[in-house]
């Protein structure tokens, strides 16, 4: 299921992720898009500048959307993420109600999707999206590796 336009949205995510980094922040971004296809909200990690350990890109972007459409749920809407969401993340992505969930980077430490807690294979979850990843996989990964290099 990769479209130009699915690529198209997650060369976005990554635009956020080096705008995350140029802050300093480890360098994730996301993007939701609507049923139509439009861009609905676009995010960065930003958990430094708001001192705010929750302030993740998917946490962001889904609340920006969220506050677009003036609904707490997104049904029918995607999301574009350039590393696997963590479990908090995964947990707000089923509570959103998101259709699809693309991401790039997988996170083996701390992705709570197809790693770790596995949110959306656990039998309280809410929702689970259809799941698709590896999309700009090197390019991510590529990022984040460059980042922590950088700082070690």
């Amino acid at each position: 299921m990769t479209s130009v336009t699915t690529l198209g949205h997650m060369q976005l995510a990554l635009l956020e992720a080096h705008a995350a980094a140029a802050r300093d922040e480890v360098p994730v971004g996301a993007v939701v898009v609507g049923p139509d296809g439009i861009v609905l909200a676009t995010a960065g990690n930003e958990t430094r500048a708001l001192c705010d350990p929750t302030a993740h890109a998917e946490v962001l972007v889904i609340r920006r959307a969220a506050e677009k459409l003036r609904d707490e749920r997104l049904t029918g809407c995607d999301l574009y993420v350039t590393l696997e969401p963590c479990a908090m993340c995964a947990a707000a992505i089923s509570l959103a109600r998101i259709r699809r969930l693309y991401f790039a980077a997988s996170d083996p430490k701390g992705g709570g999707v197809v790693h770790g807690a596995r949110v959306f294979n656990q039998p309280t979850c809410h929702h689970t999206p259809e799941i698709y990843d590896g999309l700009e996989e090197d390019a991510a990964s590529d990022l984040l590796k460059t980042f922590f290099a950088a700082r070690r």
